[in-house]
């Protein structure tokens, strides 16, 4: 019966679909946006962490947590790309309907097949441009994409060195700069630590350990945030 049901249920037009999508892609746009927001607002906890670290001297978190810092900026970056590519997509699918108003359906686009494909490389965009691939797929927009390994170069070793290099630069900015902001007499004590009372190494060690979940806490916020 089911069946028989969607034989008989009238095909959306193309005006039809190219609202829908649209629709879609804008929602997705806003969820992007507000991904980024989230992103960002932790971004100032991070470093805000990293200024605690420096003033601490304790460089080994301020690095770490810089490391996040720098991933995260790339995960930014990357969210942006995927709006940019899902305004074009919806620009180019009315290019498409307009041209449906003439011929009577709609056509392939090469463009719209190349940044569909493009997308659902990207980790957060992939479920997401998989249904809208088969969805224009069978809408004849697109022919059938082979689905391509999901694009994990944010993660991948061979960005190893850029990250380090970067962190080096947010150390400089943030770091670097409280550290300078301190009094000299301060900053010469924060190396002296070895020197110090036992009653003192105790207590820099428990600071150490409440330092330490502190900073799980907010990379896990981080880490939570860029998913």
């Amino acid at each position: 019966m089911e069946k028989v049901m969607n034989i008989l249920k009238p095909k959306p037009n193309p005006q039809q679909l190219l609202r829908d999508w649209q629709r879609r892609l804008r929602q997705e746009c806003r969820n992007i946006e507000r991904q980024i927001r989230d992103i960002q607002r932790e971004e100032k906890n991070v470093q805000k962490a990293i200024r605690e670290a420096a003033k601490r001297n304790d460089m080994g978190s301020a690095k770490a947590l810089a490391k996040e810092l720098v991933r995260s900026r790339k995960t930014v970056n990357r969210l942006y790309e995927n709006k940019a590519q899902m305004n074009s997509i919806s620009m180019h699918l009315g290019e498409s309907v307009a041209i449906a108003r003439t011929v009577g359906h709609l056509s392939k686009s090469a463009e719209v097949m190349k940044l569909v494909n493009n997308l659902m490389k990207a980790p957060e965009m992939a479920v997401t441009m998989q249904e809208f691939s088969k969805e224009m797929t069978k809408a004849g927009v697109i022919e059938e994409i082979v689905n391509d390994a999901i694009d994990t170069a944010l993660d991948s070793e061979d960005i190893e060195d850029e990250i380090e290099e970067e962190v080096d630069k947010v150390l400089t900015a943030i770091a670097g700069e409280t550290a300078a902001q301190l009094p000299e007499a301060v900053r010469k004590e924060r190396v002296k630590l070895p020197g110090q009372s036992v009653g003192a190494e105790e207590e820099v060690i428990a600071e150490g350990v409440d330092d330490e979940e502190e900073m799980e806490e907010i990379r896990a916020r981080l880490a939570k945030v860029r998913s």
